[in-house]
């Protein structure tokens, strides 16, 4: 069974960059998919960013071109990497992993705690 913890996220003037950190803990024999969501007040958890185990990526079309996932297999640990903020960037950002315990026989879905991330104009 694993844990995902988040950070990275804080207030950041429009244009700027953050880094989103979301490492999984705990006795974990795989990691498949990882990628991010964020959530608005109001809103749905949109899908932000997906990596596979073999790296392939898939974004958001709000994302595309200023957003850029990426994972350290050796730490379990996926990060995004957001650059150009708007303020429409503006929200609750959560990781996800896919991940297979010691003790289970098929992947399951894990979820980090949520980070803020807030853009200012």
């Amino acid at each position: 069974q694993g844990q995902l913890v988040e950070s990275g996220g804080g207030l950041v003037q429009a244009g700027g960059s953050l880094r989103l950190s979301c490492a999984a803990s705990g006795r974990i024999v795989s990691v498949n998919d990882m990628g991010w969501y964020r959530q608005t007040p109001g809103k749905q958890r949109d899908l932000v960013a997906v990596i596979s185990s073999g790296g392939s990526t898939t974004y958001q079309d709000s994302g595309k071109g200023r957003f850029t996932i990426s994972r350290d297999n050796a730490k379990n640990t996926v990060y995004l990497q957001m650059t150009a903020l708007k303020p429409e960037d503006t929200a609750v950002y959560y990781c996800f992993a896919d991940l297979r315990g010691t003790y289970d026989s098929r992947f399951r879905r894990s979820w980090g705690q949520g980070t803020q991330v807030t853009v200012s104009s």
